[in-house]
């Protein structure tokens, strides 16, 4: 004799979505809207979801201040990352813009700039900087920080200096 398999129940259901939230967690740190999205992806409805993340957020587990928060921290560090970038990446797994704005505020201008500066260097060292490349040069450099999510005056003034520092350092 088989054994049926018990009919699925709402409490089962939810504590399905609970799993699949908390392996989703264990892998990296997630947004509300990521794990809402993912819910929504496997067919779980939305009054689960709701109360499933409602007790993930309750025990700690889901904070987005805190995801924003580690996620410019650590894209900026590690990927060079500026203020645009970072932005328009938490936007993207669904951060509120006053998170958002919280998040960034905590980025010092001076420390965006020295990394910027360092990335300029960084690449400067690897590219061949022969006589008259000066202009296909700066707009590579420009065009890299810009990708990166730097404004663009920040870019040309960071470049522009990189470029005469080079320029000197190559002359002597």
């Amino acid at each position: 004799m088989t054994s049926c398999p018990p009919p699925s129940t709402s409490k089962s259901r939810e504590e399905q979505a609970h799993a699949l939230c908390l392996r989703l967690l264990t892998a990296r740190a997630r947004t509300r809207a990521e794990l809402a999205g993912r819910l929504a992806q496997r067919g779980y409805p939305e009054e689960t979801a709701h109360a499933v993340l409602g007790r993930l957020e309750g025990v700690g587990l889901i904070d987005d201040e805190s995801f924003a928060t580690q996620w410019v921290h650590s894209r900026q560090a590690n990927a060079g990352k500026g203020k645009r970038a970072l932005a328009a990446e938490l936007r993207a797994k669904g951060v509120d813009d006053d998170i958002v704005s919280a998040a960034l505020d905590g980025i010092d201008v001076g420390a965006e700039r020295t990394r910027a500066e360092q990335l300029v260097q960084r690449k400067l060292r690897r590219e061949g900087l022969g006589d008259g490349d000066d202009q296909k040069v700066m707009r590579r450099l420009v065009g890299m920080l810009a990708r990166r999510g730097y404004s663009q005056s920040l870019a040309l003034s960071v470049v522009t200096e990189a470029l005469a520092a080079e320029r000197e350092r190559r002359r002597v």
